[in-house]
């Protein structure tokens, strides 16, 4: 049977569509990194963390959630095709990200260059700035900074959200937590409002003023009171943001995530959910990531401390 040269051309451009639109429809692949027990129980619980999340997102069909325990993986071919990494861990000098010298930090960064979603949350996004700032600052926007940034514990409200897919089906809320704030944004941005700067655009997603008593402290380390941020009072602080960066990726940072029952509550889960979603590119669904935790579920995997 002969096929005339057009009507191959159109099959084949039909083929190439139908290929491009079964990858387009495949689930994203997500990455989570949870970090080693650290803190007493039901603080840091990074490991039951990670889970929680992962069994949160079971039910959306866009991702496809793997999940590393206890540090870095052993094996890197988790990180294969992966839309998005999160680092749920303690930070600092000892982050996983900057060990093995610049190894693992050049590793990220090429990812971030390929337009990989880059995610840190709560101890996750400190670091050393003469180690990683800047690198934080092109993936995620910013990073808390020994003595610059603060660590109380408080229960912000988060009274005025956002139009943004991160809030999608979120509603405002009031939660107690070691909540860190005066983050080391790009070109030292406050962070309470949309900012775009060196074709980054920053969008601030969890908003709260902290009363003076908060800005007076005493903050977990040091106590402080920090005259900076002091100086400060009245003023909104981001506790939750997010990025769009010149490279086609996305990264975001949290900063709650220290008490572990955090995670029953379901706007504070919500909102981080849908941020995961977001990070990979795939849609956040219209009301949100929806779903259930049990105590059961808060009980389980839980670090031997």
């Amino acid at each position: 049977m002969r096929i005339c040269t057009s009507t191959f051309a159109l099959l084949t451009i039909l083929l190439l569509v139908a290929v491009a639109g079964a990858q387009g429809d495949s689930p994203k692949k997500l990455v989570l990194i949870a970090g080693k027990p650290s803190h007493p129980p039901r603080m840091h619980e990074f490991n039951a963390g990670v889970q929680l999340l992962a069994k949160s997102l079971a039910d959306v069909p866009s991702v496809k959630t793997e999940v590393v325990l206890n540090g870095w993986p052993k094996d890197e071919k988790v990180f294969d095709d992966a839309a998005a990494v999160v680092f749920y861990m303690d930070g600092g000098g000892g982050h996983e990200a900057v060990k093995e010298g610049r190894r693992r930090l050049e590793m990220i960064d090429g990812w971030a260059k390929r337009g990989v979603g880059i995610g840190c949350m709560h101890y996750g996004v400190e670091v050393v700035p003469d180690q990683a700032g800047a690198e934080f600052k092109r993936w995620i926007g910013g990073h808390y900074e020994h003595m610059h940034s603060c660590n109380p514990i408080w229960e912000p409200k988060f009274n005025d959200l956002l139009d943004h897919p991160i809030t999608r089906g979120v509603k405002p809320f009031a939660i107690k937590d070691e909540w860190y704030f005066n983050m080391r944004f790009v070109a030292d941005l406050d962070g309470n409002k949309v900012a775009e700067k060196d074709g980054l655009k920053f969008t601030p997603i969890l908003v709260a003023s902290p009363s003076d008593d908060v800005r007076d402290g005493p903050y977990v380390y040091p106590k402080g009171p920090y005259p900076h941020i002091q100086a400060a009072k009245g003023r909104a602080e981001a506790m939750m943001w997010a990025v769009e960066r010149p490279d086609g990726g996305r990264g975001f940072g949290f900063t709650g995530g220290h008490f572990h029952d955090n995670w029953g509550n379901d706007n504070f889960r919500k909102v981080v959910l849908n941020g995961l979603v977001w990070l990979t590119k795939a849609e956040v669904p219209a009301a949100g990531v929806e779903s259930k935790v049990s105590q059961d579920d808060l009980n389980a995997h839980l670090d031997p401390k």
